[in-house]
């Protein structure tokens, strides 16, 4: 057995989001997954909606008090923007909301956990995506820095880490590319106005934020999903730099580097994809600084050259290359088959130290996705066991132990999630958390992985074998 231990000060704890946990009660407006699910319930798995959520607005002080028995020092969840604002126009808070979250992040404080804030995790505020088209307009952007003006305003001297998006391409990806979000659109050329958007949204909060706060941090959250080629081959090579550029380089180079990639720019020209920007706007997000990074992790990305002739009628990334299956991979026999590749860890390591100037990161979401059938039932001791969770936790650890001992300037570590929490269109569909989700009575049931963690977060090292990746 090899123990590893980790820095003084490391962040232990989990991720969640607002919409997926908070319930809907008490809410001044409809964000677009409200909408869009009494439009479409046929979309969401079993019919499942925002409603029917772990209901925090209500449980959060029981909730809470998991958490410390969980061991937790830190948690990170978001403000909702529909919640919190009564007026989009000009920022004017909800005063229910600002009672709700003052008593939050109070009970987290008074429990010995820092609460770390995100300010948007895809939800959209219905009336916004309806009147303005969501990000697709510079306006919105504007809009989102009132609302964090106001957030910074109410909370900032409770909260020392601010984020402000929480992976901004995934509404790129889901409601401009590939369908799994709302709007539903698939055009290359809004999915690069919609990114460039949510990139001066983001410099705008932290414009304001700067000029507002005396201390504390702000950063961002980008899930980095390491590319990995089918051969050695030149073409196979070139295929990965692409998805590379496309998923990876395209929000960190401007948000981490300060610059554009330029062969992302002649990418979209060439594909009449060019979003529309002013110098101005362009400036301001490449002066933007940001104190750390979130980086979020699930599985490797793995491509080949195009063998087949690309057939979409609208720009998409998969343009450079075509998905690859590894036959010889490890994949999650419990959810969907999903690669496990506990090095990529080390991989996205390696790269921010190398090329983004090493600067401070935590994992900001790392998790296993198991079902109620593989997780299994409540055992004799009242426990559900996930231990093939728990395995594959420490294997990831170890590699994220190994970069740190190299240099990487990693200072936490949050699982996805806490509670079983409702997942966009799938729902309930992948289970994550610590404690399960009874969906017929709400109650929370402790699992074996949140008492592993216990003893990992409260000693700050754990022991195993090393296994190969």
């Amino acid at each position: 057995m090899t123990r590893y231990s980790f820095p003084d000060g490391f962040l232990w704890g989990a991720a969640a989001s607002g919409p997926q946990t908070e319930g809907t009660a008490g809410k001044p407006h409809c964000s677009i997954w409200d909408s869009w699910f009494s439009e479409q319930p046929e979309r969401f798995y079993q019919q499942t909606g925002p409603q029917r959520v772990c209901e925090t607005y209500t449980r959060y002080q029981d909730d809470v008090a998991l958490m410390k028995q969980t061991g937790f020092n830190s948690f990170r969840t978001s403000i909702q923007w529909s919640r919190l604002i009564d007026d989009f126009e000009t920022g004017e808070p909800n005063a229910d909301a600002v009672r709700f979250y003052h008593a939050y992040l109070d009970e987290m404080i008074a429990n010995g956990i820092e609460p770390m804030i995100n300010l948007y995790h895809f939800d959209m505020p219905e009336v916004l995506q309806k009147k303005y088209g969501g990000f697709e307009s510079a306006h919105v952007a504007e809009l989102f820095s009132r609302f964090a003006r106001t957030a910074f305003t109410l909370f900032g001297h409770k909260v020392k880490y601010w984020i402000t998006f929480n992976e901004p391409i995934v509404p790129v990806e889901g409601g401009y590319l590939y369908d799994f979000h709302y709007p539903c659109k698939q055009d290359g050329k809004l999915a690069a106005q919609v990114a460039f958007n949510i990139m001066l949204a983001h410099a705008k909060a932290v414009q304001v934020f700067r000029e507002l706060m005396g201390s504390g941090e702000i950063g961002v959250v980008l899930n980095l999903t390491p590319t990995y080629t089918r051969s050695d081959s030149a073409e196979d090579k070139k295929a990965a730099w692409y998805a590379d550029l496309l998923f990876n380089r395209s929000f960190l180079d401007p948000l981490v580097k300060h610059q554009f990639p330029k062969a992302l720019c002649e990418l979209l020209a060439f594909h009449h994809c060019l979003p529309d920007t002013t110098p101005e706007d362009v400036r301001l997000i490449t002066d933007s600084r940001i104190d750390f990074l979130g980086v979020n992790y699930y599985v490797p990305r793995r491509v080949q050259a195009r063998e087949s002739a690309y057939t979409l009628d609208y720009f998409s990334p998969e343009y450079y290359f075509e998905n690859y299956v590894d036959p010889n991979g490890r994949f999650n026999p419990y959810r969907d088959n999903n690669e496990i590749l506990p090095v990529a860890v080390y991989d996205i390591a390696r790269n921010i130290r190398d090329n983004y100037g090493n600067i401070k990161w935590y994992l900001a979401e790392i998790g296993i996705a198991m079902d109620l059938e593989s997780e299994g039932p409540v055992q004799a001791d009242g426990v559900i066991d996930d231990g093939f969770r728990i395995g594959l936790m420490e294997e990831h650890l170890v590699q994220l132990h190994h970069a740190i001992r190299d240099g990487a300037n990693c200072f936490g570590v949050h699982q996805w999630t806490f509670i079983d929490n409702w997942s966009w269109i799938n729902a309930f569909k992948r289970r994550y958390g610590f404690y399960r989700l009874d969906l017929e009575t709400g109650e929370r049931q402790i699992k074996r992985n949140a008492l592993w963690f216990r003893e990992l977060a409260l000693s700050n090292q754990f022991s195993t074998e090393e296994r190969p990746s």
